[in-house]
């Protein structure tokens, strides 16, 4: 296991975040031996697939240039002209070479982490500039797997080009005996081949490499317990601020909904435990909405503003509790309590046509319909 600067050891998975965090900084795994491997390859392909236009290129570009008149030899300007043309007709025969090194040069890395833009790993790092950090990275565990590797390297690209060059021996040797124009069409076609070979013997290293650069770019996101749980209180807030949080958040909604009270058409209380404020808008034609409930000295406090601003209060035990379990604030009651509310409603109106003179006083609150599946006991 990797163990942190502190000591502490790494035993936990990267989170998200520390993998978000080192993409942002380019802290991905990248493996210079598959983006070789992806440039040789497309460098060995083109080659072969281009490697006659090359040498006709060639030959005409050598016919041309040793067979010039006399009177343009002697002219700087027509020098210049067929310098020119001689350029323009080596660059359109390596085009696509060109062509194929370029994309290969770019797919090559992206097949390993995907496209990245990092500026955060394009800026100056003074730390780079420190001796002892520079020591430290010579003689680390990476610096010795990368000679590893130019060793591994070497030798595989020797051996290659040994066994190649064996292996075209006699073809190496009829070059000597064959035309001029044979002879670098031939040519080609070997080069092309021998790098296709050596090519390939890259796909050695490079199926080491890419595991081990996986490997080794996971250790170093790896996290220390600590490290977890300080990302955690980072993320999600420390637990005081959260309670902090979350009371401020309970005092500002009781706020709110005390200053509702003073709205609503009635208060049914238990009547000490409970008591719930209804508000029912007609035009609306909706069901009777809840806007401020509470227990013990939250309900208290209603009835307090309940009675400064002279909204009726009722004592139905039932109905407060049921009401008050069952709806949330600002919600409309549930179905099974419309006709209980509906005579509270009632009642409360008929009291107010006997407060105003205008009836005669209605007797006690009837007993109310309460469904089983909503009914609270104490």
């Amino acid at each position: 296991m990797a163990e942190s600067e502190s000591g502490a050891e790494k035993s936990e998975e990267p989170t998200e975040k520390r993998l978000r965090e080192s993409r942002e900084k380019g802290q991905i795994a990248r493996s210079k031996e598959l983006n070789t491997l992806a440039v040789m390859l497309a460098g060995a392909g083109g080659l072969l697939a281009s490697g006659g236009g090359l040498a006709s290129a060639l030959l005409e570009i050598m016919r041309g240039n040793f067979s010039l008149p006399r009177e343009v030899l002697f002219d700087e300007r027509n020098m210049v002209i067929w310098l020119l043309a001689s350029g323009e007709m080596a660059i359109e025969a390596l085009l696509p070479l060109f062509l194929a090194l370029l994309i290969a040069s770019i797919v090559g890395p992206i097949a390993l982490g995907g496209w990245l833009f990092s500026a955060q790993a394009m800026a100056p790092k003074l730390s780079r500039m420190n001796p002892l950090a520079g020591l430290k990275r010579m003689f680390s565990t990476k610096a010795l797997v990368e000679l590893l590797k130019a060793l591994a390297k070497f030798l595989v690209i020797l051996l290659v080009a040994l066994a190649v060059l064996s292996a075209d021996r006699d073809d190496l040797l009829a070059m000597a005996h064959e035309p001029l124009e044979a002879a670098i069409l031939h040519a080609a076609q070997v080069v092309g081949w021998s790098a296709l070979w050596m090519a390939c013997g890259i796909i050695l290293i490079a199926a080491v490499d890419v595991p081990f650069q996986l490997w080794d770019n996971k250790q170093k996101l790896m996290m220390t317990k600590q490290e977890v749980r300080d990302e955690y209180k980072d993320s999600e807030g420390k637990p005081e601020v959260k309670s902090r949080i979350r009371q401020l958040q309970r005092e500002m909604a009781e706020r709110r909904m005390m200053q509702a009270v003073p709205q609503a058409d009635v208060v049914i209380t238990n009547p000490t435990h409970f008591a719930v404020a209804l508000k029912y808008d007609p035009a609306k034609g909706s069901a009777p909405v809840l806007l401020a409930k509470g227990g013990d000295f939250t309900a208290l406090k209603i009835r307090e503003i309940a009675q400064e601003h002279r909204v009726m209060l009722l004592e139905s035990p039932a109905l407060a509790r049921a009401v008050f379990y069952s709806t949330e604030l600002d919600q409309e009651i549930p179905a099974g309590l419309y006709l209980a509310v509906a005579q509270v409603l009632a009642y409360v109106y008929q009291l107010r046509q006997y407060q105003a003179g205008k009836g005669k006083r209605p007797g006690p609150l009837p007993d109310l319909p309460i469904p089983p599946d909503l009914r609270r006991d104490e």
